[in-house]
């Protein structure tokens, strides 16, 4: 398995035996019946099906059929718990969806280029346009952590009391619960991809 920089938790190990292992337990629950009991209705061991509830083994075609059967389900009711779909959001270029923000009042244009629907978490990723109309703008200020990424132009960019001087190629991270804008736009149009995330309310 390839290492990265990142320190994102690790996808969980076996999520398709994780998922049937509680589908099993839970039907047994519902049933009232010990895992001794589904283990002799089912002919395996508790051992094994203490084993398959936990996630901790990929059980035979054989054992899941035995196991269903003891518990007077399909096959598939085991499956139930396990989701394989997972959030993916595709946007072709220049088709990103418009956003009023407070900065729009000023000229600055801002194109949604994803969004997920679950989760814990919110991730808005934005280009930003600003054109040679555009104002500079320095009262933003919301939830979250917001990641700036300069692609075309030249910024001097405001946070909490700081300034920095963005050109193509540089990046800024920062808390944006702190007032934060462009406070000089030096050279325009200029575009920068901004990636804000924050608790999901």
């Amino acid at each position: 398995m390839l290492n990265t920089a990142s320190n994102a938790p690790v996808a969980e190990e076996r999520p398709l035996e994780k998922a049937l292992g509680h589908q099993v337990r839970l039907l047994r629950r519902e049933r009232d019946l010990s895992v001794a009991d589904l283990g002799s209705a089912a002919g395996i061991s508790p051992g094994m099906i203490s084993k398959i509830e936990n996630g901790a083994i990929s059980p035979s075609l054989a054992s899941i059929n035995a196991i269903a059967s003891a518990l007077n389900v399909p096959i598939t009711a085991l499956f139930a718990a396990f989701e394989e779909t997972r959030d993916c959001s595709f946007v072709k270029r220049g088709q990103g969806v418009p956003i009023e923000r407070r900065g729009t009042k000023v000229g600055h244009h801002y194109e949604l280029l994803g969004a997920g629907i679950r989760g814990d978490v919110v991730v808005e990723p934005y280009l930003i346009t600003l054109q040679d109309q555009a104002e500079a703008y320095t009262s933003f200020r919301h939830l979250g952590t917001e990641f700036i990424y300069m692609l075309t132009g030249e910024v001097i960019y405001h946070h909490s009391g700081q300034d920095f001087h963005l050109e193509p190629g540089d990046s800024l991270m920062f808390d944006s619960n702190g007032l934060h804008g462009p406070a000089k736009l030096i050279k325009t149009p200029m575009t920068y991809l901004s990636v804000i995330v924050y608790p999901r309310p």
